[in-house]
Parts: structure tokens; C-alpha cells; sequence
């Protein structure tokens, strides 16, 4: 990864998977896609097109369904929804040398959270999104680095992603050392045109997109509301402040320092325009919801301390509700 272009795999093309994938491939990395189905057909026939503040970006990259096709890579992005991770890992390991990096672009609580960090919850799982370990007997955690993703995006069409807010993305080493490698991630995807940091704190930035998601994603989905309304409107405003304040108080419980004035949180918030939370898009897609990351993740760490989070809970249960409802027949495989 020194001279020669960086062989990069985004698996998953959902819109940050696409994104991520046109931004790399245009400054020049040797970027490949780990799809299926209809978005693997198209970015065969047509690539993938990314419009975002820089204007439109249209590249061509390799793309399969079968990771040996595509061989061993420098850095693997995995860019799936949480309760897709699962099926995934199992599948990515033809693209892993022992060197390569392994970085899950995926919203909510990771299932690497207690590992790397000393303390009396060191090296736990969390159940709610690796109920048997599965997901930690699938991946040497050696590979893997933090990410924290705030970009928004959606797809109109498989493989064609729309983004009108800054991209920024922050990774950090799960034991929290500022590691070379961890500058040649930030500084590969700096390249790219996308703001990145790299935190010695990684589970810092962390809460604050966990707390942007829960305050936003199970009510959206109760509501059909945009983040514009969610925060902006005066009775969407208390529902989505008061679950800020709870998950403010776990995030401290478990030592994260927090950078964020609530007034000011809720203001940017409304500021994002009439964007749809990606828990909503999944909603009127009537595809599973990723409930178990960013919300039963949040009141299990809640539970270990005794924390009650009764506005939280009570939003979540309205959410998986209606999510079951309007789609009676889906699978939840």
C-alpha cells in the first residue's frame, strides 16, 4: 500500500458502499465490488454513478459475488447493513492476507466494542448483534479498525448513489493506538476527497453517531419523518431529546467523552435538510430493520449499568412494530 495503488474491496454497494466505491476509484486506487443481484448486474453494464457536492462521478470497476474472483486485497470496506454481517464475514476471507485491513462501515453498536479496551467488561460480547459469537469466531479481530461514518446518502437505482451533505469518516485501532497503518487508512481515503480522521478515542465518535441514529432512525420509522422534522418540530424535537439525554448518560456510564451540546446537536440535526434516516428507507424498502445495532445494543449496555431508558425502549418496540406490520410476510433472514 506504499507506492503502487491500494487494492481496495467495498463489499456491500448500498449508497455508502457505492459512494465510498466512486470516490476511491476516482483518485486512482484499484477499487473492486463485492455485490449481488440486480446491483451486481448493474454495475457490470454500467458502472457506478455517485452525485454528491463535487458534482458527478462515473467509474468502472470490477465487480463479483464471488470474493476468490476478486483475490486477496489491501483494505476490505464492509459497507452492509448490521444484520447482514453475519452472512458476510464467512465470505470475505479469500480477500484477506495477513496484512490486510478490514474496516465495517456499519451503523450502531460493532460487535468488536469490548475488545482492544481493559476494564471489567473486557474482551464481552454483545448479544444483541453477535447472539452466538458467530460474528467474532468469523473475523480475526487483528484485521479490523473502527469506523464511524457520518455520510448520507441513498440509492433511486441499484449502483447510482445521491449524497448532498459533506462526507466525513473516522477510524481508529479497537486498543485505541495511533498506529502507522491507521495513517495510511486516514490518509488513503483523505485522498479520496472524503474528510478523515483518525482518533485515539475511536469509541468517542462512536456514541455521538450512536446517539444520532437512536435519536433518529426508530422515530423516523414511527413517524415518516425527516431529520428536518424529527428535530426541528416542537413534539418530534422532545421524543428525539429525550432519547438523546438517556443515551448521553450511557455513553458516559461507560467513559466516552462526548463533545456535544445538546441544543447544538438538535439544531445541526434539523439543519440536514428533508433527508431520510436509512432505518426509514429500509422501512419503505420493507427491508429488515437494523434495530438490534443501534437500539438493542444501546439498552443492553444500559441494563449491564442498571440505566433505565424508558423513552428509548419505548420508541424501539413502536418501530419494530410497525416495521412487522407493514410487511407481515417478509423474511427476516
Amino acid at each position: 500500500m506504499h507506492t503502487s495503488p491500494a487494492r481496495i474491496c467495498v463489499a456491500g454497494a448500498g449508497a455508502i458502499g457505492c459512494t465510498l466505491a466512486a470516490r476511491l476509484a476516482t483518485s486512482g486506487q484499484q477499487v473492486t465490488v463485492l455485490a449481488r443481484g440486480a446491483t451486481l448486474a448493474a454495475i457490470r453494464e454500467n458502472g457506478i454513478h455517485l452525485n454528491d457536492l463535487d458534482g458527478d462521478h462515473r467509474v468502472r470497476v470490477e465487480a463479483s459475488d464471488d470474493a476468490a474472483e476478486l483475490g486477496r486485497q489491501d483494505l476490505v470496506f464492509l459497507c452492509t447493513k448490521a444484520p447482514a454481517l453475519a452472512g458476510l464475514l464467512p465470505r470475505i476471507t479469500p480477500l484477506l492476507g495477513p496484512e490486510t485491513m478490514v474496516v465495517p462501515v456499519v451503523n450502531g453498536v460493532p460487535w468488536w466494542y469490548f475488545h482492544g479496551e481493559p476494564g471489567r467488561f473486557a474482551g464481552q460480547r454483545i448479544a444483541a448483534v453477535d447472539p452466538d459469537g458467530a460474528l467474532i469466531r468469523a473475523l480475526d479481530l487483528r484485521h479490523v479498525l473502527g469506523c464511524v461514518v457520518f455520510i448520507t446518502a441513498h440509492c433511486p437505482a441499484p449502483a447510482v448513489a445521491r449524497s448532498q451533505n459533506p462526507h466525513l469518516m473516522i477510524f481508529g485501532e479497537l486498543d485505541n493506538r495511533m498506529s502507522p497503518r491507521l495513517e495510511r487508512l486516514r490518509a488513503l481515503v483523505e485522498a479520496a476527497g472524503i474528510e478523515a480522521r483518525a482518533s485515539e478515542r475511536i469509541r468517542d465518535p462512536l456514541w455521538t453517531k450512536i446517539i444520532a441514529n437512536l435519536s433518529s432512525n426508530p422515530l423516523s420509522v414511527v413517524t415518516g419523518a425527516t431529520l428536518e422534522q424529527l428535530y426541528g418540530q416542537a413534539e418530534l424535537r422532545e421524543l428525539a431529546s429525550a432519547t438523546l439525554r438517556e443515551t448521553l448518560l450511557v455513553a458516559a456510564a461507560y467513559g466516552a467523552r462526548i463533545g456535544i451540546d445538546p441544543h447544538s446537536f438538535l439544531e445541526q440535526g434539523a439543519g440536514m435538510g428533508a433527508v431520510r434516516t436509512s432505518m426509514l428507507q429500509d422501512y419503505e424498502k420493507g427491508n429488515p430493520l437494523e434495530l438490534a445495532a443501534i437500539g438493542d445494543a444501546v439498552l443492553e449496555l444500559a441494563g449491564r449499568l442498571d440505566l433505565p431508558m424508558p423513552v428509548t425502549r419505548n420508541l424501539i418496540a413502536l418501530a419494530r412494530f410497525r416495521g412487522s406490520q407493514a410487511h407481515p410476510t417478509r423474511s427476516t433472514t
